[in-house]
């Protein structure tokens, strides 16, 4: 094969450092609009941003020159600096340290597609902390890590 061919879909999750319900429906879209572009500027095309108050989900094509985790870490710098410059909210706005972030198949892209867009009914059900523990579990993951 003379060329590379890539196609490595990201499923990442981030919070609101210490949990804090931070991003207020009134916000939510500048905050989710601004993530997306910023995305698009590393190469790394947007399928779909939503959230919780304390919580973001993206659905991304990884750029093959860059890493998850400097997309992440670029990706969380930015957009808390621009929380903070826009004065978005009334307190100094950070993202926690960590981040999840899962491949995704072209098989079930369409269902992590809704399961991302569906996120406010979806945690009416079930909290983020207990769906995240539960993800650990089924998945036989280390929460310490």
């Amino acid at each position: 094969m003379s060329h590379s061919i890539h196609n490595v879909w990201i499923h990442a999750i981030w919070a609101t450092k210490e949990r804090r319900g931070l991003i207020s429906p009134s916000i939510e879209k500048a905050i989710h609009s601004f993530i997306s572009d910023q995305f698009r500027e590393l190469g790394c095309p947007v399928r779909i941003i939503n959230g919780m108050l304390d919580h973001v989900h993206a659905l991304f094509l990884l750029n093959p020159q860059k890493s998850i985790s400097e997309v992440i870490k670029q990706i969380k710098g930015s957009s808390s600096h621009f929380i903070n410059q826009k004065d978005l909210i009334p307190e100094k706005f950070a993202w926690q340290t960590g981040y999840a972030a899962y491949s995704v198949s072209a098989s079930i892209m369409e269902r992590v597609y809704i399961y991302i867009r569906n996120q406010k009914n979806h945690h009416q059900k079930i909290s983020f902390q207990k769906k995240y523990e539960e993800f650990i579990i089924k998945n036989g993951l280390d929460k310490g890590g």
